[in-house]
C-alpha cells in the first residue's frame, strides 16, 4: 500500500492555490487529501490550505484501529464539516477574503476499501487494469447541464461556464461534501487530481500515463500538465492498493 503526490504552481498562475496532504495512518491504512483554491487575490491559497491542514489533522486523529459502523463516514463528514467552517470563519474576520473557498477530495484507504469525501470539481479516478474510470462526480454547472442533456462531455471541454462550480467548501456556513465508498481488488490505483490535470490532459493519456510505476506516473502527469499549457495550479496524488 502506498501513497505519493506532487503539486506544481504551472505556467501561468502567480500563485499555486492548490494544496495536498497525504500520509501512513497504520500498516494497512493510508489518506490523501487535495484542494483547490478559489478567490485568486481573496485568498483561494488560504482557503485550501485551511482546508488541508484541517482534513489532514482530523482524518489523522480521528482514525483509529477499533473501527465499528460508520466510522469512516462520520470521520470524513466531521473532517470536512470543521474545514468548512475553519475557512468560512476565516473570512469573516478578514473581510479582504470574503468570497473564498475550496474544492476538495479526500480518501482514506483502509484494508482493500477506499472512503472518499468531495465537494466541487476536483476528481477521483480508480485505474483497474487498463481502464480508467472517475469514481467522483463534479459539483458544476456543466456537470449538470451533461446531466439534463443540454450539453455533451465534449462540448463541456470549451463551454464558457466549465469553470462554474455549484459547490464548495467555506462559501457559506453548512458543507459537509459528498461520501461514497469503492470496494478495490489487488493491484488497483486511486488518483486524486485538480482540474489543471484535468483541463490540460485528455483521459487516454492520463490512462497511459497511469500505467507506469507511481513515482514516475505522478512526475509523467504533472509534466503533460505543463506540455498541455500549464495554465493552472495541478496537483496529482496516487494510491496503491497492494
Amino acid at each position: 500500500m502506498k501513497v505519493i503526490g506532487q503539486t506544481h504552481i504551472g505556467l501561468v498562475r502567480a500563485n499555486n492555490q492548490d494544496a495536498l496532504d497525504y500520509g501512513e495512518l497504520a500498516e494497512n491504512a493510508r489518506y490523501a487529501v487535495v484542494c483547490d483554491g478559489m478567490g485568486g487575490a481573496n485568498g483561494g491559497n488560504i482557503a485550501s490550505e485551511i482546508a488541508v491542514g484541517v482534513i489532514g489533522t482530523r482524518i489523522r486523529e480521528s482514525f483509529s484501529t477499533e473501527r465499528s459502523g460508520s466510522w469512516a463516514e462520520h470521520m470524513l463528514e466531521s473532517a470536512m464539516a470543521a474545514a468548512n467552517i475553519g475557512v468560512f470563519d476565516r473570512a469573516l474576520q478578514q473581510p479582504e477574503l470574503s468570497g473564498m473557498g475550496t474544492t476538495v477530495v479526500a480518501a482514506v484507504l483502509c484494508d482493500h476499501t477506499a472512503y472518499i469525501s468531495h465537494v466541487g470539481d476536483s476528481r477521483l479516478y480508480l485505474l483497474r487494469g487498463q481502464a480508467l474510470q472517475p469514481v467522483t462526480r463534479d459539483h458544476s454547472v456543466v456537470q449538470e447541464m451533461i446531466e439534463s442533456g443540454q450539453i455533451t462531455e465534449e462540448q463541456a471541454k470549451s463551454h464558457p461556464r466549465r469553470h462554474f462550480i455549484t459547490r464548495a467548501l467555506g462559501v457559506t456556513d453548512s458543507e459537509s461534501g459528498e461520501y461514497d465508498e469503492l470496494e478495490l481488488q489487488p493491484g488497483d490505483r486511486l488518483l486524486l487530481c485538480t482540474d489543471g490535470l484535468i483541463n490540460t490532459v485528455e483521459p487516454e493519456d492520463i490512462r497511459r500515463l497511469l500505467a507506469q510505476p507511481a513515482e514516475q506516473a505522478v512526475e509523467a502527469l504533472i509534466q503533460a500538465a505543463l506540455d498541455g499549457g500549464g495554465t493552472d495550479n495541478v496537483t496529482v496524488v496516487l494510491m496503491d492498493t497492494d
